[in-house]
């Protein structure tokens, strides 16, 4: 089975030791037990174990929280990645909304210069909503573009003053209908509003969802079971690599109950139309 991963940061050593010092994350990663999961590995074995597995792209999602966090872009990082290995990995530009038309030189500088291929924001690390005023010129530019825009949406767990409500899918309801032609993928399926995420990727043509890491919290059948009846086309495998193992999360996928050729299209098809490939 080809797999194309959509939320893959490889677990090299420098990857891993900078996720154990992020101290944004510190609480989460401790509740998790992080530091006794974590699998650094050199990248040509990253790639190697990804071959084997029949990972085709893996999509690195970069992010930039440093108005509000302190963190800054790794969108570099991301670049001299997919120069290394340009048949493997596909970046998409991580964008501080604060930080206004720098953020849409940004865009435009990745996706033009460096060939990434899409935008990704974060509403918990921006303390703004999906659908605040400062997000619309980065869809504005993604629909110029005509990339999509990966919105995380995972519960940011201990993580201070982040707001919940920021990630509600009803922000990204108005986004879609505000932006019709704009591709969006939700990012860790919008946990815990499984029942109104669902709706909102099933209502909007060009909304897709992951469900990175909430795969089997409590309500996450229902994903499940709207993979094999209502958004068989819209859902995509995202691994959540490094903060969980992208070969267990493959061996997870093919045990939960999706119909043959939902799981098809969930660890291939459904992510190959979106990317254009």
């Amino acid at each position: 089975m080809k797999i194309i991963d959509f939320r893959f940061r490889p677990s090299t050593p420098d990857a891993v030791q900078g996720m154990l010092a992020n101290t944004v994350f510190g609480g989460m990663f401790n509740l998790f037990k992080y530091a006794e999961r974590a699998k650094p590995e050199p990248i040509e074995d990253i790639v190697a174990a990804m071959e084997r597995q029949g990972v085709v792209r893996g999509v690195v999602t970069g992010r930039d929280a440093q108005t509000t966090y302190g963190l800054a872009s790794g969108n570099q990082g991301i670049v001299a990645l997919m120069r290394r290995y340009p048949d493997k990995f596909i970046g998409f530009a991580g964008l501080d909304p604060h930080k206004g038309m720098q953020a849409l030189a940004e865009l435009t500088s990745m996706v033009i210069e460096h060939g990434m291929r899409g935008a990704a924001i974060d509403p918990y690390l921006a303390r703004i909503p999906a659908s605040h005023a400062r997000f619309y010129p980065i869809y504005a530019k993604c629909c110029e573009l005509n990339v999509p825009v990966v919105i995380t949406t995972g519960p940011a767990t201990l993580v201070d003053n982040a707001i919940m409500d920021d990630a509600h899918p009803r922000h990204i309801d108005r986004v879609a209908t505000d932006f019709p032609t704009l591709k969006i993928v939700i990012s860790h399926g919008c946990y815990p509003w499984v029942s109104e995420a669902i709706m909102t990727v099933h209502r909007h043509r060009n909304v897709y969802i992951d469900l990175a890491e909430y795969e089997e919290q409590p309500f996450s059948e229902g994903y499940i079971q709207a993979a094999n009846t209502l958004i068989g086309d819209k859902v995509l495998f995202a691994s959540a690599s490094p903060f969980m193992d992208f070969q267990e999360q493959i061996a997870l996928y093919k045990r939960l109950p999706f119909e043959p050729q939902v799981l098809e299209n969930v660890m291939f098809n459904n992510a190959a139309r979106l990317l254009g490939l």
